[in-house]
């Protein structure tokens, strides 16, 4: 029993827990690793957002950046029941654009997904894009012993994207990420990742500034007063 509650513990310290509504209460959180030293949470950092996958009007004032990894169970938990509202609330108004950029640590496929899915981006565009990220979280497997095992291969992800790409853009796709062209785009997400000091996924920044909240509501201030800053 000591050993289960041991356990229970390290997890409950692990997320941050992310309140949606007066009834759901759902567990979406963010992996905080030791860093060794403390992050000054109130700087704000320049971010390069070019070639970047993005929702929203270019007109709007505030620019949420999500650090994620395909393989985190923690992200899918964000992209199903948080990112929705974030999209409705947030985007849909007018009020923000919404970026995605990697930050793969967990697995080896952890990292192939993410060149994937920006091969997806360069040869096939925002659009599609966002619907390969969507479906490509849907089937990380809800089982967590799965999280260290290599399962999104070449063959899955390209199967992944045949569900909403016609056979001549999979070969485009597929022949781009072989050649190895998403690997700088990469490894320009890992390395903005680092520069932040980004410890766990999924983080979220607005306007360079990383959210410490905990709720929908306080996302909404931190991007109603980012937005009074411009």
């Amino acid at each position: 029993m000591s050993n289960n509650k041991n356990k229970k513990q390290k997890q409950s310290s692990a997320f941050t827990f992310w309140i949606i509504g007066l009834v759901a209460v759902i567990i979406i959180g963010f992996i905080f690793l030791a860093n060794g030293k403390k992050e000054d949470t109130a700087a704000v950092h320049e971010m390069d957002y070019k070639s970047q996958p993005y929702i929203g009007e270019k007109s709007a004032p505030v620019q949420i950046v999500e650090f994620g990894d395909y393989k985190c169970p923690v992200c899918k938990t964000f992209e199903e029941n948080f990112f929705p509202a974030i999209k409705s609330e947030l985007v849909d108004t007018g009020k923000a654009q919404f970026y995605f950029m990697n930050y793969s640590f967990i697995n080896v496929d952890s990292i192939r997904s993410a060149k994937f899915a920006e091969s997806v981006y360069q040869e096939l565009g925002n659009e599609t894009f966002w619907k390969f990220h969507e479906l490509l979280f849907s089937k990380q497997p809800d089982d967590h012993k799965y999280e260290k095992e290599d399962i999104f291969t070449d063959e899955f992800l390209e199967k992944t994207l045949k569900e909403i790409a016609n056979e001549a853009d999979v070969k485009k796709v597929v022949a781009s990420f072989k050649e190895g062209n998403s690997e700088e785009h990469w490894n320009k997400d890992m390395k903005t990742a680092e520069e932040l000091a980004v410890s766990g996924t999924p983080s979220l920044f607005v306007n360079g500034k990383k959210f410490e909240g905990n709720t929908m509501d306080d996302l909404k201030k931190m991007v109603d007063e980012a937005a009074k800053e411009k």
